[in-house]
């Protein structure tokens, strides 16, 4: 780690491990960065296939559950982080900023927090096998390689996107799901609101995927203009031909430099304001 080079913590999103963060991980690690790449309550440090053989421990564990995992972990650094987030992780980070946390933060392809109505048509069709039956809500489904070739692989062919399944994907934290849709149209009591006029929230970056089918450039453009309404800095820019495995999608590395260098740009100037 080089001195005066602010950690980064990354936070992955449904349906993946923190091994989805390998290749930016690397890559921060390599220009000086003390990089944590913490699990979601119930998947950890485990491997896909680990977590496939036994998801028993992802049934029921909730969105608070999760995001006060990261704030205990980032609340003990002893210096105030980047914090970045994909997909569900992207929602976290944001909340994680409304905490106070963090010296800039970066979602990448996030979904919506509370409040930002956007809903398009495929994001729709990607929750469908978890909305489906709200009987399952606290259970956690497989994710097939069907599905995960719609929502992730949909630049890949079907057999290239099976490898991707095998190496990546992990079952569904179904009430995550529920509480995240359940959440929207509850600006202000939703578990997933932030205040959007927080004055001084860390600066923001909203990174889009021009092709992604969970997260489409809609919804980072509606939560863009819900942002706007406040002052603190929020930006957002979009990578054409991008699915939703940006991060490891061939051409991550020109995605993953502009995330760091946005971050190192606009971060707050302080070590320590954030995370105490």
């Amino acid at each position: 780690m080089t001195p005066g080079l602010p950690p980064i913590v990354l936070v992955h999103g449904l349906w993946m491990t923190p091994s989805s963060w390998d290749t930016w991980a690397e890559r921060f690690r390599a220009r000086g960065h003390e990089v944590l790449t913490p699990g979601w309550p119930g998947i950890d440090d485990r491997t896909p296939a680990d977590v496939r053989r036994d998801p028993s421990a992802l049934e029921d564990v909730s969105i608070t559950e999760i995001v006060d995992s990261y704030d205990r972990i980032i609340r003990a650094l002893p210096e105030a982080p980047i914090i970045m987030g994909h997909s569900f992780g992207g929602i976290f980070i944001q909340m994680l900023l409304d905490r106070g946390l963090g010296v800039a933060g970066v979602g990448v392809e996030p979904g919506q927090p509370a409040g930002v109505l956007s809903l398009p048509f495929s994001t729709l069709r990607t929750g469908l096998p978890i909305l489906s039956n709200p009987f399952r809500m606290r259970k956690a489904n497989r994710f097939t390689k069907r599905h995960f070739h719609y929502t992730f692989g949909n630049d890949l062919t079907r057999q290239e996107s099976d490898r991707e399944w095998e190496g990546s994907a992990v079952n569904s934290v179904n009430r995550v799901f529920f509480e995240g849709v359940l959440s929207l149209p509850r600006q202000k009591t939703g578990i997933t609101r932030v205040d959007f006029h927080k004055p001084d929230r860390a600066p923001l970056l909203l990174i889009s995927g021009g092709i992604d089918h969970v997260a489409p450039p809609a919804i980072q453009r509606a939560t863009l203009r819900k942002y706007a309404q406040g002052s603190a800095l929020v930006e957002q820019i979009e990578f054409p031909g991008r699915t939703h495995r940006i991060v490891s999608q061939d051409g991550w590395e020109e995605v993953a430099d502009y995330a760091l260098d946005w971050a190192l740009s606009h971060a707050r100037n302080t070590t320590r304001e954030a995370s105490v």
